[in-house]
C-alpha cells in the first residue's frame, strides 16, 4: 500500500479540512504530519461547523485511525479544549486518536517567547499567530525540545529545566511583565489529559498499518508557499509543508508515497505579513473577501485576497509532485463578469514564468482575462451542470498547470464537492 498526501498549494487556508473529510471514507487512516494549532481546518456538515487545530480531520468517521505524527507540535492545553469540545458534540476520541511520542510539546513559555521575538522585530514582524509554534520548532532543531513521550519519563525535572531556560531567554529579551501561572495550570491539566490517549511510536504504527494493507491519507497544514525552505522566506511557517514533510513528519519512506492531492482556491488569499504578487487593494479584493468569508478560522484575522497566481501554483506542483488537483471556493467567483489569472511575472521589464528567489518587491503580475460564468453553482449536483465558461476556466487551468483537476468545491458543505471525470494518463 502507498501513502496518499493532501497538501495546500498556496499560502494556506485552501480548504484542506473539508477535502480530507470528503476523502476520508476511502481511507483507513488519516494522519497529520506537521504544523500546530496555528492553523485551523474548518468542516461543515449536518448543519454543524467544526474547526480542528491539532486533531486530524478524519475524526468524524467513526471507524478510522487518526494519527498525530512526530512532525506536529502540540499544545496540551489547546488540545484538551479542542478534544473536549468534540467529545461534548458526540465525537468520542479516545479510541480513534493516536499521538506520536516524538511529537514536540508547545510550552507556555514558548508562547511568551513567540510574543517576545515578534516585539523585538519591530516593523519587520513576520505576523505569527502567537501560538508558540516557531520557538517550539527552534527548540526541536537546537535539541532542547520537550516531547510527548517525555511526560512518561522523569517529566517534572525535564519541564522545569526547559522552563528555566526559557525564562532566562525572556530576561535577555527584556520581555515583561507576563503572567505564567494561569497558562501553566491549564497546560499541566492538558498534560494529564494527554495521558488518557494512545501514545505511540508513530513511525512503527504507520508502517505496520501499511504492511497490513491499510490505506493512509496524510493531511498537511498551512500551504506549500509557507514552507520553511521553499516558501516566501522569511514570511513562512516553521516546518516543511511540502510533500517531503510527510516522510519526515511520519517516518514514511519516499517510495511509499502514492497520490499527491494539491488543493488550491479559485483565487488567492494570504494571512499576515509577506509578499503577495496578485494581491488586490480595490473593491474587487474586498468583494472576494466578503463573498469567500475570508477570515481566519483560528485567529479571526481578515485574509488578504487576490487573483489566482499560476506561477506560484506551478512551482508548488513541481516541488510537491502533485498528481491530482482539487479546486476550492469556485462559487465565490460565481458573480464576476471577468476572471483574471496571473500567468507570468514581469521583473525589471523582463517577463518570467518561473518562481524566483525573491518576490518581496519589483514583481508585476501578467494577467490573462477569462469570461466569468455568472451562474449560481452552489446547488449543482454533477459536472454535467457546469456552465460552459466554468468548464473553459477549468480547461485553461489544467493546460497551464499540467495536472488534472479531479475535484471541484462549489460551497462549504460536505455535499458541495463534485468529483470530475478525468481520463487516466
Amino acid at each position: 500500500m502507498k501513502v496518499d498526501v493532501l497538501l495546500g498549494l498556496q499560502w494556506g487556508d485552501e480548504g484542506k479540512g473539508k477535502v480530507v473529510d470528503v476523502l476520508t471514507p476511502r481511507y483507513d487512516v488519516v494522519a497529520r504530519f506537521q504544523g500546530g494549532p496555528n492553523a485551523g481546518h474548518t468542516l461543515e456538515f449536518n448543519g454543524q461547523k467544526y474547526v480542528l487545530r491539532s486533531i486530524p480531520s478524519g475524526i468524524f468517521q467513526g471507524d478510522k485511525v487518526n494519527l498525530i505524527g512526530n512532525g506536529v507540535v502540540l499544545d496540551p492545553a489547546l488540545f484538551k479544549a479542542e478534544a473536549e469540545a468534540l467529545e461534548a458534540a458526540g465525537h468520542p476520541l479516545k479510541e480513534r486518536l493516536h499521538i506520536s511520542k516524538k511529537a514536540h510539546l508547545i510550552m507556555p513559555t514558548h508562547r511568551l517567547l513567540d510574543a517576545a521575538y515578534e516585539a523585538a522585530k519591530g516593523d519587520a514582524k513576520v505576523g505569527t499567530t502567537g501560538k508558540g509554534i516557531g520557538p517550539t520548532y527552534t527548540d526541536k532543531v537546537s535539541r532542547n525540545g520537550l516531547r510527548v513521550g517525555d511526560i512518561l519519563h522523569d517529566f517534572e525535572r525535564k519541564y522545569e529545566a526547559a522552563k528555566a531556560r526559557h525564562i532566562q531567554m525572556l530576561e535577555g529579551l527584556h520581555y515583561g511583565p507576563y503572567e505564567l501561572a494561569d497558562m501553566e495550570k491549564a497546560w499541566l491539566e492538558g498534560i494529564e489529559y494527554l495521558k488518557q490517549f494512545h501514545l505511540v511510536d508513530s513511525e512503527h504504527e504507520v508502517n505496520r498499518l501499511l504492511a497490513e494493507g491499510k490505506s493512509v491519507l496524510c493531511e498537511g497544514a498551512q500551504g506549500t508557499m509557507l514552507d520553511v525552505d521553499f516558501g516566501s522566506y522569511p514570511f513562512v511557517t516553521s516546518s516543511n509543508t511540502i510533500c517531503a514533510g510527510a516522510c519526515t513528519g511520519l517516518g514514511v519512506a519516499p517510495n511509499k508515497i502514492g497520490e499527491v492531492y494539491g488543493i488550491f482556491k479559485a483565487y488567492c488569499t494570504r494571512v499576515g505579513a509577506g509578499p503577495f504578487p496578485t494581491e488586490l487593494f480595490d473593491e474587487t479584493g474586498d468583494r472576494i473577501c466578503t463573498l469567500g468569508h475570508e477570515f481566519g478560522s483560528v485567529t479571526g484575522r481578515k485574509r488578504r485576497c487576490g487573483w489566482i497566481d499560476l506561477v506560484a501554483l506551478r512551482y508548488a506542483i513541481m516541488v510537491d509532485g502533485v498528481t491530482q488537483l482539487i479546486m476550492m471556493k469556485s462559487d465565490v467567483l460565481d458573480a464576476f463578469e471577468t476572471i483574471k489569472a496571473c500567468v507570468a511575472y514581469k521583473v525589471g521589464g523582463e517577463e518570467i514564468d518561473y518562481f524566483p528567489f525573491d518576490i518581496s518587491e519589483g514583481i508585476e503580475p501578467v494577467y490573462v482575462e477569462l469570461p466569468g460564468w455568472k451562474t449560481d453553482m452552489t446547488k449543482m449536483q454533477s459536472e454535467d451542470e457546469f456552465p460552459e465558461e466554468f468548464n473553459a476556466y477549468l480547461s485553461f487551468l489544467e493546460e497551464q498547470l499540467g495536472v488534472p483537476i479531479k475535484f471541484v468545491s462549489i460551497g462549504p458543505d460536505r455535499q458541495q464537492t463534485i468529483e470530475r471525470y478525468v481520463e487516466e494518463v
